[in-house]
């Protein structure tokens, strides 16, 4: 890809857009194509379809597709979806990566296989995003985030995948070393923060911006720590990273996606409910929430 256009096309916020389903746990695709209606109009640049905020491990095949394909159908105009696969066979890996690009998705966020981890080497690991970028048909990122698979990618294997041709980039959701991914930073490999937890100090270090699960339900937040991020404006940027961390943890440090849903409905977005195992937050949960958001002005 083009230098200048990758840039311009994974330099923003991208929303790990949620996955809404009805009381009786079946998608509801309303709802979705209402929230992707609010995102539009945010300034985000775009969705990470099919993440860990969209429940992707929950999702039939069938289902991943058809989130995926109301997603790009009904983004704003000039916004960029990227399809997360999460897969341990890597035929899996291979053919959703095929039906993704052809769904219309401009990148594809590849996590590490995880079930058999303690075989999962760098060797193998780089075997296998390679030889994935090699046939993909979609410019790839790479995914690390070992609380949610086990493994985690290291400099080392980064440094060797940041060379690999349709390979552009990563998230990195780790809650600590992302300074060492972002000594990687080219013209064709770009870092992306994994949590808004720590965006503005990888902005500050050179990522382009994040895959934040705040955006979910404060858009207009992460938009504005961004814009501080590219400003490198610490005197503004650090108080206000504080802040949304504190925020963040209120709602997904302790709750996950249900959270996420909650605080959603509380702002007139359609979370929904999360599929079991889930279980939606207690009516004490959702009630601490709303308290931490008012006290933060958020809500009346």
């Amino acid at each position: 890809m083009d230098p200048r256009l990758l840039l311009e096309k994974i330099s923003g916020v991208f929303v790990p857009i949620s996955t809404p389903f009805r009381e009786d746990e079946e998608v509801d695709f309303d709802a979705l194509i209402f929230n992707l209606g609010h995102y539009a109009r945010s300034g985000v640049l775009g969705y990470l379809a099919l993440g860990s905020n969209g429940e992707n491990r929950s999702l039939t095949e069938e289902e991943k597709l058809a989130v995926l394909a109301t997603i790009v159908r009904h983004k704003g105009p000039g916004q960029v979806v990227m399809a997360g696969a999460a897969y341990d066979a890597q035929r899996d890996t291979e053919r959703f990566l095929e039906q993704a690009a052809g769904a219309g998705a401009d990148f594809g966020l590849v996590l590490s296989p995880s079930y058999f981890r303690r075989q999962m080497t760098d060797e193998v690991l780089f075997r296998y995003f390679a030889t994935l970028a090699d046939r993909a048909p979609l410019p790839l990122l790479i995914y690390n985030a070992p609380a949610f698979c086990g493994v985690t990618i290291s400099p080392a294997l980064a440094a060797r995948l940041a060379e690999q041709a349709n390979i552009v980039g990563m998230k990195d959701s780790a809650p600590s070393g992302v300074e060492e991914f972002l000594k990687l930073t080219s013209p064709s490999f770009h870092v992306l923060a994994g949590s808004v937890g720590f965006m503005f100090r990888a902005m500050m270090g050179g990522a382009v911006g994040g895959t934040v699960s705040l955006a979910n339900t404060f858009p207009g937040l992460a938009m504005e720590l961004f814009r501080l991020g590219q400003a490198r404006d610490e005197e503004r940027g650090v108080p206000f990273q504080t802040r949304v961390t504190r925020i963040n943890k209120a709602i997904s440090g302790g709750f996950g996606p249900a959270g996420v849903k909650a605080t959603m409905n509380l702002l007139g977005l359609k979370g929904g409910i999360p599929r079991r195992p889930l279980l939606p937050l207690t009516t004490e949960q959702q009630a601490e929430i709303k308290r931490v958001l008012m006290e933060e002005g958020l809500l009346e």
